[in-house]
């Protein structure tokens, strides 16, 4: 009951997801980030919040994403009712949607940037909304797209990376989104060059809307004097 992307850029190691529900606080149970070394999404018709921390020490171990998906729906009875995506730090998709999940259920996978949904309007949300963070972020968008070329992303991507999330997820929620709606909304940036920014909109008529004014706020030059400070490990 979710829409969710992920993006991992192997040349740096910048992780970034964006997710948004018909639900209440959204981010603190679906995406989850780890600079250098990948990101999950779990949602579905219930999420298993157990999931990142078995994908995690996977992945940490060098495992591909097929792997280290594998090696948490292995250990779950109920897996059919999951949706999760996993992405490691080379870009490699993994998703697994399980068949008691609400139509439409979707995926649209890149290397380097994927996203997945359930109980959306239709089919179309997620390729919308990976094709649109790629127009907006890769170089060679078009043959990206095409499936010609992997997506090249410029050295200044990071300093563009939160709007393009928004930006793309504004797509896929005016595309249909969630059959509900969307009333939370949260994205989460890991990189090894700035602290993490993690934004969440907890419940809201306008996700979007909220978020651009969260950005906002963040941007301010008060709150950018204190998180410049921060330790990056």
């Amino acid at each position: 009951m979710t829409l969710s992307l992920v993006h991992c850029n192997p040349a740096t190691g910048t992780v970034a997801a964006i997710t948004a529900t018909g639900g209440v606080a959204v981010g603190g149970y679906v995406h989850h980030c780890w600079r250098g070394t990948g990101a999950c999404v779990t949602q579905g018709l219930f999420t298993n919040p157990w999931y990142p921390a078995r994908i995690y020490e996977a992945l940490a171990a060098g495992a591909s994403a097929r792997q280290a998906l594998r090696a948490a729906v292995s250990e779950d009875s109920d897996s059919g009712f999951r949706q999760c995506l996993v992405m490691d730090s080379q870009g490699r998709t993994s998703v697994h949607s399980g068949a008691e999940n609400v139509p439409e259920v979707a995926e649209t996978c890149f290397p380097s940037v994927a996203a997945v949904g359930n109980m959306l309007q239709s089919a179309e949300v997620v390729r919308i909304f990976a094709e649109r963070f790629l127009r907006l972020s890769a170089t060679n968008s078009s043959a990206a797209i095409q499936r010609n070329e992997s997506p090249r992303f410029p050295v200044h991507h990071d300093q563009h990376l939160l709007t393009h999330l928004i930006d793309a997820l504004d797509a896929a929620l005016s595309a249909g989104g969630d059959k509900r709606g969307a009333r939370s909304a949260a994205l989460r940036i890991e990189s090894f060059h700035q602290a993490p920014i993690d934004l969440r909109i907890d419940w809201s008529e306008d996700v979007v809307g909220a978020l651009r004014a969260l950005v906002d706020e963040f941007m301010a030059e008060n709150f950018q004097a204190f998180w410049r400070q921060l330790p990056l490990r």
